[in-house]
């Protein structure tokens, strides 16, 4: 099951860069 690994990193990777980002720019919400 590697590649569920894989899609599973890519998407807590892309959850956390889109707190971060709601974080830095939270006039965007």
């Amino acid at each position: 099951m590697i590649v569920f690994s894989i899609i599973a990193a890519v998407l807590a990777v892309a959850a956390l860069g889109y707190l971060v980002y709601a974080l830095v720019k939270p006039e965007r919400f």
